[in-house]
């Protein structure tokens, strides 16, 4: 088939190289000409494990071209994928759906023959319906059929997503049209990948309510992992309990900083938005938006409990940088509102990310950007690993120790061995959904006072000063004290 689709941005871009490779002859579009030179020239600007070595074997197959020119990209095509931005309102949040309006305008009046329209991007429910009426008003005898193909695919792992989907969803109601594109999807069918083609309204839905149930699980793992923190357990060993009823599955349920990127934060509120205008109350939908904002918004206070209950002054390093492994998308990351909260408590930061320190200077100008890791925990008060990158793992702990002024780690993505760092480095830990660690109190904690309360061991108080967390030992600021607690009584001096 001849495949056309505008827009070479994140989706755009996936598409148009996997839909190549798979024998189809597909033309880029896109009306930024320096952008397009880049990727003529085989230059790639999104950062996607495998992402280039496929533009460049399409490109030298003859099967891969961009351009600005519409009406080139559209000779003799059979199939345009729509797959523009829709950006979020700055004051409700309600997807900007003028890009997606504009570029069928163009297709409706350039296009010279039966063609099926689809829309790649994410849209609320009804965008089909209005787009071709818009593109009906600007070519009232067009001969074409909008349709809805929503992308399902993950940052860091989008050409496997792509190519071995859970599903394909296709939303249409011309039968012409949806067999059309079920030819497109044929391979994938040939493989046991489930297609399924339903209304256009349908499809729309899919797509915004699928982001917004995982962006609920995360949400949900996040607060067990406040619960574990309180009353001694282990979230990972939550989660893995969880995740092996089939019911529930383990996907998503890593607790973290809370969600970031392209999706989940635009289309949770998307969706709220939608259903709002519909008369429709989303309770869980709005939760899970409250929760999520309030755990990122909470971590500069969480970094002052482990380090006495205030920032000024303190040097903190920041490893990873991007709303999660395998990208350079700094799009709403947790790092941005903990560097900046920090930065206004008076501390100074150093950051460092394998992959997103070109755009997260241009979010993050005040920061100081280092080098490498040991670089950037030079001089440390505390070092917080924000994103699971592979290379992390493997850092030389024993060093990291040696060039920090204070051996403290927040490790909000559960990347290392507390055992480890605690008896064998030194470090004092705070790792997410377990109790905080320190080489005074190397041993786990079994139960701390609110929980020796509970059970009649420790006579309740109504402030925290009196409490203590083991009979021997005095309380460390934010260990197994309950959170709330410490960080209301320290929260004048954060």
């Amino acid at each position: 088939m001849k495949i056309a689709v505008l827009g070479t941005g994140y989706v755009g871009l996936v598409s148009g190289a996997c839909f190549s490779a798979w024998g189809h002859e597909v033309t880029g579009v896109d009306i930024d000409r320096a952008r397009v030179d880049r990727l003529n020239a085989g230059d790639i600007p999104i950062f996607e494990p495998g992402l280039a070595e496929c533009v460049l074997a399409c490109r030298e197959a003859g099967r891969l071209a961009f351009t600005t020119d519409l009406a080139l990209a559209l000779k003799d095509v059979d199939i345009v994928f729509i797959a523009v931005g829709t950006p979020a309102g700055q004051h409700d949040g309600e997807a900007d759906l003028s890009y997606v309006f504009e570029a069928g305008r163009q297709i409706a009046r350039t296009l010279r023959g039966p063609a099926v329209v689809v829309t790649k991007s994410t849209v609320p429910v009804g965008t089909a319906e209005r787009l071709e009426a818009v593109m009906r008003d600007a070519a009232p005898s067009g001969e074409f059929v909008v349709a809805s193909n929503p992308e399902f695919l993950r940052e860091g792992s989008a050409l496997e997503d792509f190519n071995r989907p859970d599903r394909v969803v296709i939303g249409c109601e011309d039968r012409w049209a949806g067999g059309l594109l079920e030819a497109l999807y044929a391979p994938l069918a040939a493989e046991g990948i489930r297609i399924v083609t339903t209304g256009r309204r349908s499809a729309e839905l899919i797509k915004y309510a699928a982001n917004a149930f995982l962006a609920t699980k995360i949400a949900f793992i996040n607060e067990m992992a406040d619960l574990c923190e309180r009353v001694n357990a282990n979230v990972e060993d939550i989660a893995l309990g969880m995740g092996l009823d089939r019911r529930i599955g383990a996907d998503f349920l890593k607790a973290g900083p809370g969600y970031g990127g392209s999706c989940f934060p635009k289309d949770t509120v998307a969706l709220l938005r939608t259903a709002q205008d519909s008369g429709v109350t989303l309770r869980l939908v709005e939760q899970t938006i409250a929760a999520n904002t309030a755990r990122k918004h909470t971590l500069a206070r969480r970094l002052a409990s482990l380090l006495g209950g205030t920032l000024r002054g303190k040097h903190i390093a920041v490893l990873g940088l991007t709303f999660k492994a395998e990208t350079d998308d700094m799009r709403d990351a947790p790092a941005q509102t903990l560097i900046r909260c920090a930065l206004e408590a008076g501390a100074t930061v150093s950051a460092y990310d394998p992959a997103g320190m070109d755009n997260a200077r241009q979010v993050l100008p005040e920061a100081h950007f280092a080098a490498d890791p040991i670089e950037c925990a030079t001089g440390a008060d505390a070092l917080v690993i924000m994103t699971d990158w592979a290379s992390f793992r493997t850092l030389d702990l024993a060093r990291v120790g040696e060039v920090m002024r204070r051996r403290a780690i927040m490790d909000l993505r559960g990347l290392y061995d507390v055992d480890l760092l605690v008896k064998q480095y030194r470090f004092t830990v705070d790792r997410v959904g377990a109790p905080l660690r320190s080489p005074e109190r190397a041993s786990r904690i079994t139960l701390n006072a609110h929980a020796r309360r509970q059970s009649g061991a420790l006579p309740v108080h109504n402030g925290f000063r009196n409490l203590e967390t083991s009979d021997t030992a005095p309380a460390l600021p934010g260990g197994s004290i309950p959170r709330e607690e410490f960080v209301n009584d320290q929260s004048q001096i954060i």
